[in-house]
C-alpha cells in the first residue's frame, strides 16, 4: 500500500500517478478532470489518449491475453492489445475467474499481535449487560410493516409532548421494517430477517429498554422480538388489534405510556469514561471509487489496527466485495476454524447469487465503473483494504451479534442499507463510511463518519463529509496521519464531543433487511 516513503507529492498542477505495488503494470491518475494526450510524467511515460481521475493507464505493453495487475494482483486479463500511456478501461479488460474456496490457505500467515495500546478512553454510556452505548435513544420495534404509520404518529407526539422532559435521552427512533407478514416465516432462511430485528433490539445504543409495536394478525407475533430476560413479553408489547383499544386515539395512548416508562429509565442513564476496549466499530464503503483502496480505505485499515490494539471489536462486511480477495483473508484467520467460517459465508453466498440467476460480475454499479473499478475484483482489492492488518478473530452470519472481540467479518450483502442494518444487528455503536463518489448515508441508530476518497469530494460536500482522506493521493497527509487522525475522531464521536455531519442535518436512512426466504 502506499506509505509515506511512496506518497506522491503535489508540486502545482504537475502530472501525477499512483501506482501501489512493484508488480502493477497500471497506475491510476491523480489529477483532477484527468489527463489529455501527449501529458509526459517524470519518469517520461507519455499519455496516448485522455485518462480520467481515477482511472488506470498502462505503465508498459500488455499484449491479448495478458494480466492486468494491480495492488501487486491480477485484476483483469486483458481483450486485445493494450499499448504503454493508453486508458485501461473497462472494455479492454476481462473479469478474472474468483479463487477457488476448496483451495485456500487457513490460518497459515496469523499476524503477530501488535503492540497494545492503553489509555485511550471516550465518554459511553454504560449498560446492565456491559455493554457500552455511544447513544442514548428509545428504539420501538415492529413486528409487521403494517403498524409503521401509526407508530409515525405516535413517535411524533412522543418528540413533540415526552421528549422535552427528558433531556437525557437523544431520540426516540422506530425500527420499521417490510416484514412480518405474509412471510414463510418457518423457511431455513426466514431466520435472517427474523435474527436481525431480534438483535437490533439489543444494540447497546438503546439502554436495553426494549419495545414492541405489532398489529396481532402478523405471522412474525411481537413476542419473538422480545428478549428472554425482559420478563413476560406482554409488559414490552402494544398490540393494536387488542379488544381493549377504542379506536386510533387508544392505540396512540397506548404506546405514549409505555414509551414514558422508558424514557424515564434511559434518562438515567449518564456518559462515564470507559476504556476506548468498550467500542464495537462498523467499517462500510459506497459509492466507492479508484481512490478507495488508496486513501480511505488503508486509513480506515490502520485506525482498524490501531482499535484493535486497544482491545475494541471493528467488523467489516459486505461478501460480494470480499470474495475476489478471500485468499488473503483465510491465511489472516485466527485459527482454521475463523477460516473455514469465512468460506462458508463465502460458498453461502456464490450459491445465493447463482439461485437468483445473477454472480458477483453485477456488481460494481454504473458509478464505481465511473469512478475507475473496472470490475468487482479491483473494487474487492480496494475494500478489504479496510481491515487493516490484524489477524481475523471471529465471523458472524448475517443478523448474529458479536461475541469476540478484534477484527470481526461480519458476512453482509454490499447494498448500503442492508449493510448498514445488519452491522447495527450485529452490535455496532459507531460506524465510518468511506466514499468517493459521494452519497448522502447516515443511521439514526448510531453516528457515521463519512469519509472521502478524494479532496475534491471533500470540498464539494463539505457540510457532508467528516474527514478527507483524499489529502494521501496529493502527498498533503500519510496512511498513518489519517488513521490516526481518524482514531481519534471516532473517539470524539463516540463521547458525543464532536456530531458528524449526518447528525448535524438529521439525515438518515431506513432500515432495511435482508430476506432471502420466500414470501407466501
Amino acid at each position: 500500500m502506499l506509505s509515506a516513503e511512496t506518497a506522491p507529492r503535489a508540486e502545482g498542477d504537475a502530472p501525477r500517478t499512483i501506482r501501489l505495488h512493484a508488480d502493477d503494470n497500471v497506475a491510476i491518475v491523480v489529477n483532477a478532470f484527468g489527463l489529455p494526450a501527449g501529458t509526459v510524467f517524470p519518469d517520461g511515460l507519455t499519455l496516448r489518449e485522455f485518462v480520467p481521475q481515477g482511472h488506470k493507464v498502462a505503465l508498459a505493453d500488455i499484449p491479448e491475453g495478458g494480466h492486468v495487475r494491480r495492488y501487486g494482483e491480477v485484476v483483469g486479463i486483458a481483450l486485445r492489445d493494450i499499448a504503454q500511456g493508453t486508458w485501461v478501461e473497462e472494455s479492454c479488460v476481462e473479469t478474472p475467474t474468483a479463487p477457488a474456496l476448496d483451495a485456500l490457505e487457513k490460518a497459515t500467515r496469523i499476524p503477530a499481535a501488535l503492540p497494545p495500546l492503553d489509555g485511550y478512553t471516550f465518554e459511553g454510556f454504560r449498560n446492565p449487560d456491559g455493554s457500552v452505548g455511544t447513544k442514548n435513544i428509545l428504539a420501538i420495534s415492529t413486528s409487521v410493516q403494517c403498524v409503521t404509520g401509526t407508530l409515525d404518529v405516535a413517535i411524533k407526539r412522543i418528540r413533540e409532548e415526552l421528549l422535552p422532559r427528558f433531556p437525557n435521552v437523544d431520540d426516540v427512533i422506530g425500527l420499521t421494517h417490510a416484514y412480518g407478514c405474509g412471510v414463510a416465516i418457518n423457511a431455513p432462511e426466514a431466520v435472517i430477517p427474523i435474527r436481525t430485528l431480534q438483535s437490533l433490539a439489543k444494540n447497546p445504543n438503546f439502554g436495553g429498554e426494549v419495545m414492541v409495536v405489532g398489529l396481532g394478525c402478523e405471522k412474525l407475533v411481537s413476542e419473538r422480538l422480545v428478549p428472554a430476560d425482559k420478563g413476560a413479553a406482554e409488559d414490552s408489547v402494544v398490540r393494536l388489534q387488542d379488544e381493549r383499544h377504542q379506536g386510533f386515539g387508544s392505540m396512540i395512548d397506548s404506546i405514549m405510556t409505555m414509551a414514558e416508562a422508558r424514557l424515564a429509565v434511559l434518562n438515567r442513564r449518564q456518559r462515564e469514561t470507559c476504556p476506548a476496549s468498550e467500542l464495537v466499530v462498523g467499517l462500510q464503503c459506497g459509492g466507492s471509487d479508484a481512490f478507495s483502496g488508496v486513501t480511505a480505505n488503508p486509513s480506515l485499515g490502520f485506525a482498524a489496527d490501531l482499535l484493535v490494539r486497544c482491545g475494541a471489536t471493528v467488523l467489516f462486511s459486505e461478501v460480494t466485495e470480499v470474495r475476489d480477495a478471500i485468499h488473503l483473508l483465510t491465511p489472516r484467520a485466527a485459527t482454521p476454524e475463523v477460516a473455514d467460517a469465512l468460506i462458508r459465508e463465502m460458498a453461502w453466498y456464490d450459491d445465493y447469487l447463482e439461485k437468483g440467476g445473477a454472480d458477483r460480475r453485477a456488481n460494481p454499479s454504473p458509478g464505481n465503473k465511473k469512478g475507475g473499478l473496472n470490475n468487482i475484483v479491483e473494487k474487492a482489492l480496494g475494500s478489504v483494504a479496510k481491515s487493516g492488518t490484524s489477524a481475523i478473530a471471529g465471523v458472524l452470519a448475517p443478523g448474529e451479534r458479536v461475541r469476540e472481540r478484534g477484527l470481526i467479518f461480519a458476512a453482509t450483502p454490499a447494498s448500503d442499507f442492508v449493510c448498514g442494518t445488519l452491522q447495527l444487528a450485529s452490535g455496532i455503536t459507531v460506524q465510518v463510511f468511506s466514499t468517493g463518489r459521494g452519497t448522502p448515508y447516515g443511521l439514526a441508530q448510531a453516528p457515521v463518519i463519512k469519509v472521502a476518497t478524494r479532496t475534491e469530494l471533500s470540498q464539494r460536500w463539505s457540510d457532508l463529509i467528516d474527514l478527507d482522506a483524499g489529502r494521501i493521493a496529493t502527498g498533503e497527509s500519510t496512511i498513518e496521519e489519517m488513521g490516526w487522525e481518524l482514531f481519534q475522531l471516532i473517539l470524539d464521536v463516540a463521547s458525543g464531543r464532536k456530531r458528524p455531519w449526518s447528525d448535524r442535518w438529521g439525515l438518515y436512512n431506513d432500515l432495511t433487511l435482508f430476506n432471502p426466504a420466500p414470501i407466501t
